[in-house]
């Protein structure tokens, strides 16, 4: 068992909060089985979690702590209510959360992306390569509709996100000798097969799991191209950049 006296207080807190959010995470996919009463506590979890993690980026680990401790006897109530079934996970295995990287364009942020990473950030800390605007002209035969900056910013900004970074123009593999991952996740409908990017890896020594996201989240704006269609038709019919 690992020495946790040895951690430094923040990553211990960072692990609790960790733990107690991916419970939320459980609860929410069971959330139609919940009554109103577990619904609002869940809802007051969530604010102890978001509160604690305010505090915690900020250096404060004393008041993170006291927050994520009282969303944690939250869940543990609906536990022992019998209205939910849930187990903690080790405090040790949560210092060790694996790597996992994906990879896109993330041109305009849709469902199915903000499910790629929260599926990555279930399996591990979610490192997000975001493609330069010069590969997306290179790959996909256009410019990007948001500069790439704008785009890495966004993804940033996203709580599945541990780190986001921009892609390199000449390497694509540069970024994963540099994060050195211990799983990739790819999404349903990314162009590299599992085989041809495992060849590529072992060639330069690297061997992390890769995945691939097999069920497509299903929502008629799940795609950036239909996105930028259904606004080019909403400007083009109330001739919004006029003038």
């Amino acid at each position: 068992m690992a020495d946790l006296t040895a951690v430094p207080p923040e990553k211990r807190v960072e692990a609790y909060i960790v733990n107690v959010e991916l419970a939320l995470e459980k609860l929410e996919e069971a959330k139609a089985s919940l009554d109103s009463r577990a619904l609002r506590l869940v809802e007051l979890a969530r604010l102890y979690v978001s509160d604690a993690r305010y505090y915690l980026e900020r250096g404060d680990v004393f008041t993170a702590l006291a927050d994520i401790a009282y969303a944690e006897g939250l869940v543990d109530a609906l536990r022992w209510l019998g209205l939910a079934r849930l187990e903690w996970r080790p405090t040790s295995r949560l210092l060790e959360r694996p790597k996992v990287l994906v990879a896109g364009t993330f041109d305009i942020i849709h469902p199915g992306h903000i499910e790629l990473l929260r599926q990555a950030w279930l399996r591990g800390r979610a490192y997000v390569v975001v493609a330069r605007d010069s590969s997306v002209r290179r790959f996909k035969n256009r410019d990007p509709i948001v500069p790439e900056e704008q785009r890495l910013a966004v993804v940033s900004a996203i709580r599945y996100v541990d780190k986001a970074v921009l892609g390199s123009e000449e390497d694509i593999l540069e970024p994963i000798r540099a994060i050195r991952p211990d799983i990739i996740l790819l999404g349903p409908d990314q162009w590299a097969s599992e085989e041809w990017l495992g060849k590529q890896l072992e060639k330069e020594g690297l061997s992390p799991r890769i995945e691939r996201l097999r069920e497509k989240k299903n929502c008629n704006l799940c795609s950036t191209t239909r996105i930028a269609c259904r606004a080019a038709r909403i400007v083009e019919l109330n001739n919004l950049c006029e003038g």
